[in-house]
């Protein structure tokens, strides 16, 4: 049976919302035809509140796909409250064994299939070639494209493995930027040709049944965002990559696309560019965004700019892609524990990093990115914390009179606070320990007795903790 202009419109369309049951207009609108849902850690109390969450929208609409962003590390929303039961990207490029990284997938993957999740919105194919990238980071598995490469196809190999759609993210590669795409609109200056597109070649060529479109510049491609940029989604993403999967658009609300064109423009000019699914919902929970974009879509077709072919192909791949998650097996159950081994082996220790049990652990907290959110990290519960300047030096050091010291940061190289502290410490204690739990591109002289976790997921803390407070 053929579809209205207005029932494709809706078929392309993943919002969001707010609470941990699915509100009417979501029931609603997913019995008659819309594409998916993404959930963000709003949605998610428990396992098995999630499963009962999937399985209402799920019992309208079998054909509806839910999403989530699930990439382990610091970037959680099954365990938004406790921190990740699985290192990240970058922790699996620093223990370097592709079969490490294809089961950490593979067990993330069971727990998602588990919870009645179709897509995850992972893995970050991004090679990290800028340190000041403030939205990427430890996201990514490193800075080097080949092992970029190697562990996004592991990780896609992992998580399809046990039936849940993967997503490589950001097209045409976030990695050489010194903005976030949340706030602003970020410029990769390198030709992607150099290098960023070696982990999506790899990502296609292993299956990978989705991409998600970056927004940002790429001037040696095109002139407005890649989201909205034919030359960068169709020419070179589908022409000269070769993919035929589905292409996902990162949050429209962002203000890199909100700011410029408008979200509802900004929904238009991706179809017409070669996106076939509009993310929503991030900022924008309600039913009244979705009656927004579908009518400026069906108007995009009756008035020319997009061809009701162009907005037909968009919603078959959405149902493609449902039909492939309809037709994969039950996942066997979740090898959790690989989580906590893979962080083990990520860790990077150099001098004495025992401090005691006793120790005293001092945390400065950088503010997270709207990536991340707010998610517990660190080697301790207990830890004397800063959120920013000023620290008190002399509590410290009369709080860690007659014991260990240890310093938990996060990112040191991106918040001079941090480091000003850091060296003051370590010039009136030059035994603490230094823990980086960022990106390791920081590490002060006097910094003799260093861990770095590569990641600020749970198990990377617990992993460090295992070291450290001993």
């Amino acid at each position: 049976m053929s579809r209205t202009l207005a029932e494709l419109a809706e078929r392309c369309l993943l919002p969001g919302f707010v609470g941990t049951s699915a509100p009417d207009w979501v029931r609603r609108r997913a019995a008659s035809g819309l594409g998916g849902v993404v959930l963000y850690g709003r949605n998610v109390e428990s396992p098995e509140q999630l499963r009962r969450l999937t399985g209402e929208v799920h019992s309208e609409r079998p054909e509806l796909l839910v999403a989530i962003d699930e990439e382990g590390g610091d970037v959680t929303r099954l365990e938004v409250g406790t921190g990740s039961s699985y290192p990240g990207n970058l922790a699996l490029g620093q223990a370097g064994d592709l079969e490490l990284t294809r089961a950490v997938a593979a067990a993330l993957g069971s727990e998602l299939a588990a919870a009645g999740i179709d897509l995850d919105l992972a893995p970050d194919a991004d090679v990290n070639s800028n340190p000041a990238n403030p939205v990427i980071g430890v996201r990514s598995f490193g800075a080097q494209p080949a092992l970029v490469a190697a562990h996004t196809a592991a990780f896609v190999e992992g998580l399809q493995g046990v039936g849940v759609a993967a997503c490589a993210k950001h097209f045409p590669g976030h990695g050489d930027t010194s903005t976030d795409s949340h706030l602003e609109l970020p410029v990769a200056a390198e030709e992607p040709r150099l290098g960023a597109l070696e982990p999506f070649r790899a990502a296609i060529a292993a299956g990978v049944r989705s991409v998600m479109s970056a927004h940002l510049l790429v001037p040696s491609l095109d002139s407005v965002p890649a989201t909205l940029s034919r030359p960068i989604l169709t020419d070179l993403l589908r022409g000269e990559l070769g993919f035929r999967g589905l292409v996902i658009t990162d949050g429209l609300e962002m203000r890199a696309i909100s700011d410029g064109v408008g979200v509802a423009e900004g929904a238009v000019q991706a179809l017409v560019a070669g996106c076939d699914a509009l993310c929503i919902g991030g900022g924008l929970a309600q039913e009244s965004i979705v009656d927004e974009l579908g009518a400026a879509i069906v108007e995009a077709v009756r008035s020319g700019r997009l061809s009701e072919e162009r907005l037909a192909e968009a919603a078959g791949r959405i149902d493609a892609l449902a039909a492939w998650r309809a037709g994969q097996q039950p996942a066997p159950p979740a090898a959790r524990e690989v989580g906590l081994e893979a962080a083990r082996r990520a860790l990077k220790v150099e001098g004495e990093v025992r401090a005691g049990t006793d120790a005293l652990v001092v945390q400065l907290r950088p503010g997270a990115s709207i990536a991340v959110g707010a998610v517990a990290w660190g080697i301790a519960a207990s830890a004397l914390s800063f959120d920013g300047p000023p620290v008190d030096l002399d509590r410290v050091l009369r709080s860690a009179a007659g014991r260990g010291l240890v310093l938990v940061v996060r990112d040191l190289h991106r918040h001079p606070w941090q480091v000003e502290a850091v060296e003051a410490l370590l010039a009136r204690r030059p035994d603490a320990v230094l823990v980086e739990m960022g990106l390791p591109a920081c590490r002060p002289e006097r910094a003799h007795r260093y861990l770095a976790t590569f990641g600020a997921g749970r198990v990377n803390g617990e992993a460090a903790a295992e070291m450290v407070l001993v």
